[in-house]
């Protein structure tokens, strides 16, 4: 087995969705777990988080007798915004209630502000019973920026390293590294691209963004021979380019735009991901046909769906 593994978890964009024509793609919002060099990294807390939450419990109980001999549960969790898709899930994650769990949570907000303040905003104190203070595992997140790099070792926790040159990303060989940007390319503050690397492979992550005319020059670079490449892919040429509702300037991307990327990025594989709420599996099924046609080496998130890199 593999030691760079993909899962999908919550593949929709704006609001989850419960109705029995969504159940192949399935209806979560957005979250991605990715096991790689022995480190859990979860990319967006849409309500996908959930199942990952309630999976980590089940293995957290069976790893011992008492609390003492469990295994604590430890995860980086990388938020690429902090829209109501991409957080949902976070106050319904069952180990943040557990003492011994570890979370490091990386993000990035405006200047004037602080992640940690404006998750307790909108996810707790008024909008939820438990303050975000009183949360018994260990919780920390800090702010992030393009000129950092997230190291990952083993057995050690997180570190944060500032990249000035490409000498300052000198990594040992079982190091997992994880390297973003800023996109303005989505209302309202832009989003942070992220990109995972280990021992010679990349995934480059890609949501709620929007495509240039032209092209994405800065995604194009970062994203230059990536093995995989998850990208936005909200809506139909169809629908962006709508008549009476347009979706130009929603910050969201089309299906040729995240081929077109792909093409330019000389990407391995890539995954179209944060489809539009309304979309059935039966239209799904029908870009699918289309688009793997096209290039084979290109396929729909689903729920459950697990990538090797």
């Amino acid at each position: 087995m593999s030691d760079f593994r993909v899962k999908f978890r919550g593949v929709r964009g704006s609001y989850p969705v419960v109705e029995r024509d969504f159940l192949e793609y399935g209806g979560n919002t957005a979250c991605t777990e990715i096991n790689v060099g022995g480190h859990l990294i979860i990319i967006d807390a849409g309500t996908g988080l959930v199942n990952i939450g309630n999976e980590l419990m089940k293995n957290y109980l069976t790893s011992g007798m008492t609390k003492e001999e469990r295994t604590p549960i430890k995860a980086v969790v990388l938020l690429s915004h902090i829209h109501q898709d991409h957080i949902q899930g976070f106050t319904f994650f069952r180990p943040l209630h557990i003492p011994s769990t570890v979370l490091d949570v990386y993000g990035n907000v405006n200047y004037s502000e602080s992640l940690s303040d404006e998750l307790a905003t909108l996810l707790f104190g008024k909008s939820f019973p438990v303050d975000l203070g009183s949360i018994a595992g260990n919780l920390n997140i800090r702010e992030i920026s393009e000129t950092d790099a997230i190291i990952l070792k083993k057995g050690q926790s997180p570190i944060v390293k500032r990249i000035e040159s490409e000498k300052d990303l000198t990594t040992e060989k079982d190091d997992v590294v994880i390297t973003c940007y800023r996109s303005y390319a989505h209302p309202q503050e832009g989003v942070l691209i992220f990109k995972i690397s280990y021992k010679g492979k990349s995934l480059v992550y890609a949501s709620d963004k929007e495509t240039y005319f032209g092209g994405d020059r800065k995604l194009e670079r970062f994203a230059q021979g990536c093995d995989l490449l998850i990208h936005d892919s909200q809506y139909t040429t169809e629908d962006y380019m709508d008549a009476f509702v347009p979706k130009q300037g929603y910050g969201h991307s089309t299906f040729e735009m995240a081929l077109e990327c792909k093409k330019k990025t000389k990407a391995k594989k890539l995954v179209f991901f944060h489809f539009d709420p309304s979309y059935s599996d039966e239209k799904l099924n029908q870009l699918k046909e289309k688009f793997t046609l096209i290039d084979k080496n290109a396929i729909l998130a689903q729920e459950g769906l697990e990538l090797e890199l």
